[in-house]
């Protein structure tokens, strides 16, 4: 009864769905066929499920509660709860200092850069103010990518690209398109802390690779494709969040053989590619789209308000995902958004804007962390780019205690095992370099860590 009730709760059962045979599940569970008669006759009156005459025992459309992804659990810490760190980023009180948030400080971004779009943008024709756009998105943004993406070495066609609201939409896509409940995804450990949230979503078993300086660890990450073999796995290749690791070129090569060699397909999210001073390895132009499919988005170098993704893949696989997206959303992005990140990639303002940015990230960087050190805390590892560093904190430390004794300061951090499957990484926290500058957030965390 147990098992059938945590298939039903886990959703690999769903309403409606034939329960096993009696002689088949008596075999599984290794019972009498009586027993598996009996559990499902006490099923059957509680509700959970109903018999059919001479088919068998299904699924009742009453067993399935609502599907609630941050529902408490005796034993969970919320503070280091995915769905917990995002709620206090987000709707932070605007006085709020926000270290462990994801995004760069307003004054950070190209705001006037922006406004010149929305100018000129008030001046296109009616359609593009209130029409809805084409499946596939702007095939300006479209244009713009594919040149960008040949200067990496990956040809790609404006039929291999798809436009998505966001980047987390764009995943959430491939999800859709490509998994089933109960399916196994395979993270880094540590990871983007949404991949997990988006993941449970989605209600499949999530396994994760230890990350090392120079991508997962390859021991670990053929072990784990034998004995689990996933279906997807999802990572950062340049600027890893949050470790701000690089992938080289020799793991890049072998993890790429070993997916071949286990049929894995690989979500490849380059939304940091821009803050690199000089592109590193990417698995998308090693594999030439082949299984790897890549996304990203412009939210962390433009704008997280005018949001627009997108997606690279097969030709065949990017127009089942545009079905896909006319079924989910009826088109793709906003034309508005889409037309307005072309006109600010299209013009000089872009490229100056990022090399200011990754200067100033620089400084950023090496500032946070030399105050960090001061107070105890020491980087993993110092980033080629980007605005985080993975820290370790001292000896005896909980992030989740320290994350929970900031908010009441009106800080925001990010704990170590938001972002770890595992949830090996309590020693740890990620900072948002940009959003250190205050005075107060190093004084808290002095005090806090208790030095």
């Amino acid at each position: 009864m147990r098992a059938i009730r945590g298939k039903v709760a886990s959703r690999a059962l769903s309403a409606g769905d034939r329960l096993p045979s009696i002689r088949s599940f008596a075999v599984a569970m290794g019972v009498a066929p009586s027993t598996v008669v009996e559990a499902y006759e006490r099923l059957v009156a509680e509700g959970l499920i109903r018999a059919r005459r001479g088919s068998g025992f299904y699924v009742s459309a009453a067993a399935l509660p609502p599907l609630a992804l941050a529902e408490d659990q005796p034993q969970r810490n919320r503070a280091v709860d995915p769905f917990w760190v995002s709620r206090q980023s987000l709707d932070a009180d605007p006085s709020a200092l926000k270290p462990g948030c994801g995004w760069l400080p307003p004054d950070w971004m190209p705001a006037d850069a922006l406004r010149r779009a929305f100018r000129a943008l008030a001046r296109a024709e009616d359609n593009v103010l209130s029409d809805y756009g084409v499946t596939r998105g702007s095939l300006a943004l479209r244009r713009i990518l594919m040149a960008r993406f040949a200067e990496e070495g990956i040809e790609a066609s404006a039929d291999q690209l798809l436009l998505t609201a966001s980047g987390t939409q764009a995943i959430d896509l491939i999800c859709r398109f490509l998994l089933r409940p109960g399916d196994t995804v395979l993270v880094d450990d540590p990871c983007y802390f949404n991949f997990r949230a988006l993941l449970r979503a989605h209600q499949v078993t999530i396994v994760s690779v230890p990350y090392t300086l120079s991508g997962p660890d390859l021991a670990s990450f053929e072990e784990i494709l034998a004995a689990a073999r996933p279906r997807l796995y999802v990572t950062n290749s340049a600027l890893h969040n949050p470790t701000g690791a690089t992938l080289s070129a020799p793991t890049a090569h072998r993890l790429l053989n070993a997916a071949a060699v286990h049929d894995l397909t690989i979500v490849e999210d380059d939304i940091f590619a821009d803050f690199e001073p000089e592109p590193s390895v990417r698995l998308a132009a090693l594999d030439g789209l082949n299984r790897v499919i890549r996304i990203g988005s412009f939210s962390k170098t433009l704008s997280a308000s005018v949001r627009c993704g997108y997606i690279a893949a097969q030709p065949d696989w990017i127009a089942d995902l545009v079905d896909l997206q006319v079924a989910t959303s009826f088109g793709g992005p906003s034309q508005i958004a889409a037309e307005l990140i072309a006109s600010v990639l299209a013009g000089g303002s872009y490229r100056k804007h990022m090399e200011e940015l990754r200067r100033r990230l620089g400084r950023a960087r090496r500032e946070t962390a030399e105050k960090l050190r001061r107070i105890g805390i020491e980087p993993w590892l110092m980033p080629r780019g980007g605005f985080y560093l993975w820290c370790r904190l001292p000896d005896g430390c909980d992030s989740a205690d320290v994350a929970r004794a900031a908010l009441a300061e009106n800080i925001v951090l990010a704990p170590g095992n938001v972002f770890s499957a595992s949830r090996s990484a309590a020693g740890f926290m990620r900072f948002n370099v940009a959003q250190c500058g205050n005075p107060r957030v190093m004084s808290a965390l002095e005090r806090m860590i208790g030095r």
